[in-house]
């Protein structure tokens, strides 16, 4: 086909679309929602994606997480044997940092038992703050503190246990407003805690949106909580050497835990890649799950498409006839009818694009946290796919359109 016949055929698809608006849009509808859907939960899901991925690497390249069970995200419930699991104890977080060759720093993080814990300043009050008991090497190791006025707390202070904590953003705004919180003390789940630093809030957390946290030495969380027996450990493995640490750290836990060389591990070690390559496992099958349902208004569209075809081809014959009486090959006028059903399909998908990035655009305005964006590839992939259903189901149609006897249709009526 040469260009002028394919821009002919294209001016004679638009000019007859542009003749029947109303069932052009109506016939196309389902193409428009379809495209649309998959496109808004693309956007959705990138930007979700880039918010978790966020949260999962800001821990670092290089910690890793020891805890009872996998950390992160994860399809199904636990095993029974994850259930029986026995806690992890401060002192597996001492082997691994005197023995372990591989790592720069180990901290033990102690949380409090089953609760909400509340946090006061002269009647001032902060609901279900996140408490935590750490080491000052969690500080090095995490990747979620900074300080913004005032200091951490040090080993000898955990030791000491002393009655110390170091405050999160929102408690600082909501307990302390134009005060200075350094040396002020706040009570938290009941215990009288000097504050002696504030955090500013990571660019990325587990905690959402808030900082809530309160972060306490370890050693002043057992005085605290003497029955808080949930652990988990922050181990920082040396530059290029994480392989190697996961390795010494899987060793060093399955002696202490007393593992048989011929059972699998008692714990769990997660590190920010796997966590993100799990979380894109879960983020797939929901996407694939979306474009499953998307394609069924894909269908009806393209079934709606072929409808109005064969209906314009019917209204059209005398016209078809008129061509091929004067040489029109077979293969003109199913290339016409096929421009007609692809431009049809082509211009919803447009449609579908535009309906996908308003989805987007008020999902960002719900989620102000999250950046919602339409992926370029979404919007290509919108367009192949819509315009790949008219030529599809056009097929039929612009057959039907190029057997057409000259004779007959010239005499239809």
């Amino acid at each position: 086909m040469t260009r002028l016949a394919f821009g002919n055929g294209l001016l004679l698809a638009l000019q007859t679309i542009r003749s029947h608006k109303l069932r052009a849009f109506l016939t196309v509808l389902g193409v428009i929602i379809g495209t649309g859907t998959i496109i808004g939960v693309s956007a959705i899901l990138t930007g979700f994606d880039a918010q978790i991925t966020g949260v999962l690497r800001s821990f670092g390249p290089n910690s890793i997480i020891v805890f009872k069970f996998p950390v992160g995200f994860r399809v199904g419930n636990l095993s029974p044997e994850e259930r029986t699991r026995k806690d992890l104890t401060y002192q597996n977080a001492h082997d691994l940092r005197e023995r372990c060759k591989s790592v720069a720093d180990v901290s033990a993080m102690l949380f409090p038992p089953h609760g909400i814990v509340n946090a006061r300043y002269m009647g001032n009050d902060m609901y279900d703050v996140n408490l935590f008991g750490v080491e000052e090497g969690y500080a090095r190791a995490s990747g979620q503190v900074e300080i913004h006025v005032g200091r951490f707390f040090s080993d000898e202070e955990s030791r000491r246990r002393a009655p110390v904590a170091v405050i999160g953003s929102d408690i600082e705004k909501g307990l302390f407003a134009n005060m200075d919180p350094i040396g002020k003390p706040i009570l938290v789940g009941g215990r009288e805690l000097i504050v002696i630093g504030t955090m500013l809030r990571p660019a990325a957390s587990f905690f959402g949106d808030t900082d809530t946290r309160v972060l306490v030495p370890y050693g002043t969380m057992q005085k605290m909580f003497p029955n808080a027996r949930e652990n988990a450990i922050v181990v920082t493995a040396k530059d290029g050497l994480l392989p190697q640490a996961m390795d010494e750290v899987r060793t060093i836990l399955r002696i202490d835990r007393r593992v048989p060389y011929n059972k699998p591990d008692n714990f769990a070690l997660s590190t920010a890649e796997q966590m993100v390559s799990d979380f894109r496992q879960i983020t797939a099958i929901t996407f694939l799950v979306m474009v499953v349902l998307s394609s069924i208004g894909l269908l009806v569209g393209g079934i709606g498409v072929m409808n109005i075809m064969l209906v314009s081809v019917t209204e059209r014959t005398f016209e078809i006839g008129i061509r091929k009486a004067i040489g029109a090959k077979k293969i003109d006028i199913l290339t016409q009818f096929l421009i007609e059903a692809a431009a049809l399909t082509g211009m919803g998908g447009i449609a579908g694009i535009a309906f996908g990035w308003l989805i987007s655009l008020i999902s960002r305005l719900v989620f102000t946290s999250m950046p919602v964006s339409v992926p370029a590839w979404s919007a290509g992939l919108g367009i192949v796919v819509s315009v790949g259903i008219g030529l599809f189901f056009g097929i039929w149609p612009a057959n039907k359109a190029a057997k057409l006897d000259p004779v007959v249709a010239l005499r239809y009526e």
